[in-house]
């Protein structure tokens, strides 16, 4: 009795080392692949961002405390930076949640999957430009002399570049662009999250009798949560980093558009115009806090990382 359990212990013993031995291996491979990640990460994220944090509690090398922070608090020019990148951000994840979903809803009820691959094609194509090119392009489009749509321009007023560009204008104009540019990919991403979707939960809806909208508000939506959040955890911090369109329109109205109209202008104004890069640093890592933050509230909200 006692040889045939020692010999059955020890085939288990065998089963489990076999069984570790896969998942050792493709750990080790997981952490092959995504050690470059890493690395590039500790030398242009973490370290960079140490460094701010010592700028900005230091002036000449000393302690300063929090003096950086009250300069940049009394800058005449820093909350109305703050209202308009809050004014941005918020409109810019509003349409670009409800606006993605929907397309991306839309595409993915779309039979022919020829005609839905095209779609989602001619979604990314904006995608392949560079931000600059992308803004330049739009500098084209709202200049109301040029623009081929100047019929949308003029039916709401707008008769001149100037007129496009001014300062009530820029949130939703920001929003636009960042639309055409970014929205393409998010829409392949959602398009995976419905297709991730078990189909016998889609077939159980139509049996019920669930219509398509009934089926996307209490199936997709709820099961699409993580992806949703995940994609306004990005779409935050892309938008508090408002620089390239900002800084192109300013250049190109003549300064209709101020140069320190984002939070990410003033900073660089700070560094390289005034040479005070100890200001710099306390925007920069304001700026972390705040993105940190309200990642944070999307995690949790959101779900994202609990299992299923």
């Amino acid at each position: 009795m006692t040889a045939p359990a020692a010999d059955s212990q020890r085939s288990r013993r065998r089963e489990t080392a076999a069984r570790k031995k896969p998942a050792r291996a493709q750990a080790a491979l997981g952490a092959v692949f995504s050690s470059g990640y890493g690395i590039l990460l500790l030398l242009f994220g973490v370290l960079p961002a140490l460094y701010a944090i010592y700028l900005a509690f230091t002036k000449d090398g000393g302690f300063a405390g929090v003096d950086n922070f009250l300069k940049v608090f009394g800058d005449y020019r820093f909350w109305p930076a703050v209202q308009h990148v809050a004014a941005y951000v918020v409109i810019w994840i509003v349409a670009q949640t409800v606006f993605v979903v929907l397309l991306a809803l839309i595409v993915h009820a779309v039979g022919t999957r020829w005609l839905s691959s095209s779609v989602r094609f001619v979604y990314y194509i904006p995608g392949a430009l560079a931000g600059a090119s992308s803004v330049m392009l739009w500098l084209f489009l709202l200049d109301p002399t040029v623009s081929p749509v100047s019929g949308v321009l003029h039916a709401f007023g707008l008769n001149t570049f100037v007129q496009t560009v001014s300062l009530q204008n820029l949130p939703v104009i920001f929003t636009i662009i960042s639309f055409w540019t970014g929205a393409g990919g998010w829409i392949v991403i959602m398009f995976g999250a419905l297709n991730n979707i078990p189909v016998e939960v889609m077939e159980a809806a139509r049996i019920d009798g669930a219509g398509a909208v009934k089926t996307a508000w209490h199936i997709q939506l709820p099961l699409m949560k993580k992806w949703i959040s995940y994609m306004g955890i990005m779409t935050l911090a892309a938008g508090t980093q408002l620089f390239v369109e900002p800084r192109v329109l300013s250049q190109a109205s003549k300064g209709v558009v101020p140069p320190d109209y984002s939070l990410n202008q003033l900073a660089y104004l700070y560094a390289f115009q005034q040479n005070d890069f100890n200001g710099s640093a306390a925007i920069s890592l304001m700026l972390l806090l705040v993105a940190l933050g309200l990642a944070t509230f999307f995690v949790f909200r959101g779900g994202l990382f609990e299992r299923d």
